[in-house]
């Protein structure tokens, strides 16, 4: 496998970035938080005030763990850019995050695999959300156009007391491939946890979602979020479970998959429990397809079909 020089890594990385829909400049300053990483090389890390990087580089990646410092409110969003610049290769990230009480911090990552054919990203994280701290974490891959490549995020957060975990994972451009999200969060007294998902499989990509919200804590509230489209023989299985187990729990899973694809499948799966008579958990699924009405509107102010249905879908998952 070709071994790229640090710096022509480091330009690859900033470049995708741009393409991924991220603000270049930000890896480029030294007054924003950041890490950079290929493959299992650490090409930036520049922590802030109030916020600790520590990195590890291992044979398949990289151990990372972020501390945001107790009653730290870091002022800019701290950039996470992890990716594979070959066509081949292995990148497992081990993720620890503790955001200590009363802090708040806003994180954008974005993970970049242009050329991917035969590429695996893993991510295994284990999150702390400290009393009353707030966390913001918003997560967009930037895939090749081969399908080539398996994504596995897994993280288990626990919301202590007050505390608010909000995170978004975005997939859209270029092909999915293999996806298999799993996120499982607890909420304790008064908590929030809010989890979104946006994918749009193409080709034969395969993809599954699994979002768990554990509403342990009184007056916990949790919202399980996702917004799949499908096209040609893509498939797609989404399981939202949310589970009230507290007074004053109130929890939510909103699944929403559209289907544009005489092969493609998708398959919903909510489930709700409640195990405190006070508490109160609600669903709704939703399967159907991309209004025609508004594919034949923007092919008459001339897109093609194509362009047209990947408009209405990328307004969709804006």
């Amino acid at each position: 496998m070709i071994r790229y020089s640090v710096e022509k890594e480091y330009q690859g990385m900033i470049d995708a970035y741009e393409m991924a829909g991220g603000d270049k400049r930000a890896l480029q300053t030294k007054d924003v938080a950041k890490l950079v990483v290929h493959e299992n090389r650490v090409l930036a890390n520049d922590p802030i005030k109030g916020l600790k990087i520590e990195t590890k580089e291992t044979k398949s990646g990289v151990s990372v763990k972020l501390i945001v410092e107790e009653g730290a409110k870091i002022p800019r969003p701290v950039h996470l850019c992890f990716g594979l610049l070959p066509k081949e290769g292995l990148q497992e990230i081990i993720m620890k995050v503790d955001a200590k009480d009363n802090s708040e911090v806003s994180v954008i990552a974005h993970c970049i695999f242009p050329n991917a054919v035969k590429v695996i990203h893993k991510m295994d994280a284990d999150i702390n959300i400290g009393a009353n701290a707030r966390f913001d974490y918003k997560e967009t891959h930037y895939h090749g156009e081969s399908g080539g490549i398996e994504v596995i995020p897994k993280a288990k957060v626990k919301v202590n007391k007050g505390g608010v975990w909000q995170s978004t994972f975005a997939l859209s451009q270029g092909m999915v491939g293999k996806l298999d999200y799993d996120f499982e969060v607890v909420c304790l007294e008064k908590a929030i946890a809010e989890l979104t998902v946006k994918v749009y499989g193409k080709g034969t990509d395969d993809i599954k979602i699994w979002e768990k919200i554990h509403l342990n804590g009184a007056g916990a509230r949790g919202l399980a979020k996702s917004r799949v489209v499908l096209g040609d023989k893509a498939r797609a299985e989404v399981r939202g479970e949310t589970y009230g187990n507290a007074p004053y729990a109130r929890g939510h899973v909103d699944c929403i998959e559209l289907v544009n694809g005489t092969e493609a499948v998708a398959t919903a799966i909510p489930i709700v429990s409640v195990t405190n008579g006070k508490a109160k958990v609600t669903h709704e699924a939703a399967i159907g397809s991309i209004d025609r009405k508004q594919v034949e509107t923007l092919m008459a102010r001339g897109l093609d079909e194509d362009r047209a249905v990947d408009v209405i879908v990328k307004g969709i998952l804006r």
